[in-house]
């Protein structure tokens, strides 16, 4: 047996070393770049914004997901700290509260001028990035056209009592309620929520409401639109009984949920964080929302929705400045109504 060369075989392992800690180095130069997206958006969505912002400018994505409350949480926590350059969100609220702790840093102006003064908030420290309508998605065989809420207010009356349901815990439902309470004020949206715990049924999410809805119990639900058009462009399993109705009209069911995007000011790569805004405000990251699977609705550079949906500006949506909308007061009503 031949003796073991352990220095041919320490000199091999120093060299391998050495071979590791230069292309460790090279990628960390290539990275220098690199951004950090803390995002509650759907994965799939942004990771197709991302690939396509990286094939358009060789700058790196890393995703880390979570949910809209509890990554605005997390970043509040972080504050300066945080490794997150963006922060990108379903809802406004999340936005809202990550704001109001000063996390945010400016937003590139020729990016918000891609975003109508409607999608976006009036103090332009972040930008709409997409949107969804509320939507009362009902039971074909329950329901006819002529029996349907004429406003979201209709359903805390005694004659909707269990018949209708939402996904009363989600961060999607507690922004239509964050809508109200801007719309309407404490008093009316305080008892709202007493007439929604007396009538509706609680259901884990948007998917839940609208499978329980299509199996006909309840009635009805409040859902955002994108749910049930994904579900018919494909299968529908969850949604072949059912149809919706939008309320218009400025109702407050009616409401239209922005999804937020904003950088960290405590971000160390602000020039590429606001690049990739401005990218998926551009044309080309508007049309991953008309053309993708999404069904979600582009707000920026002059691109229309996909052809399934209606017009955004046929929705007749009121006017809310998406900065204004308060997680923590709708937290407190809805805790204070039993539904939390």
């Amino acid at each position: 047996m031949k003796p073991v060369r352990w220095k041919a075989i320490v000199a091999g392992m120093v060299a391998a070393v050495l071979v590791l800690g230069m292309a460790a180095c090279a990628d960390s130069s290539n990275d220098a770049n690199a951004i950090i997206v803390y995002n509650a958006q759907h994965e799939s969505l942004t990771r197709e914004w991302a690939e396509a912002f990286t094939a358009d400018t060789g700058i790196k994505v890393t995703l880390r997901q979570g949910g809209d409350t509890a990554l605005a949480n997390q970043l509040v926590a972080e504050g300066a700290a945080s490794p997150a350059d963006v922060f990108l969100t379903e809802n406004s609220p999340a936005m809202a509260l990550v704001e109001n702790a000063g996390l945010f840093t400016a937003m590139d102006p020729q990016t918000l001028n891609q975003v109508p003064a409607q999608f976006r908030p009036s103090t332009g420290k972040w930008t709409g990035i997409a949107a969804r309508s509320t939507v009362f998605v009902y039971n074909k065989n329950q329901l006819s056209a002529d029996q349907l809420p004429a406003s979201l207010l209709d359903l805390a009356q005694p004659q909707w009592q269990g018949r209708w349901g939402a996904g009363v815990s989600g961060a999607d439902f507690q922004a239509i309620v964050a809508g109200l309470l801007v719309l309407k004020g404490e008093d009316t949206t305080r008892a709202w929520l007493q007439g929604m715990k007396a009538n509706a049924t609680p259901f884990p999410n948007n998917v839940a409401t609208m499978k329980a809805v299509d199996s006909g119990n309840p009635d009805g639900g409040i859902i955002y639109h994108y749910y049930w058009y994904r579900d018919q462009a494909a299968t529908k399993d969850s949604s072949a009984e059912t149809a919706l109705h939008y309320f218009r009209n400025q109702d407050p069911g009616a409401f239209v949920s922005i999804s937020g995007g904003g950088v960290l000011a405590s971000s160390t790569k602000q020039e590429s964080a606001q690049k990739f805004l401005a990218f998926i405000t551009s044309k080309a990251g508007q049309e991953v929302l008309r053309d993708g699977s999404s069904m979600e609705y582009p707000v920026a550079s002059d691109v229309a929705a996909n052809p399934a949906l209606p017009p955004l500006a046929d929705l007749q949506a009121p006017a809310i400045d998406p900065s204004e909308l308060d997680s923590k007061k709708v937290t407190a009503l809805m805790t204070e109504a039993g539904l939390l």
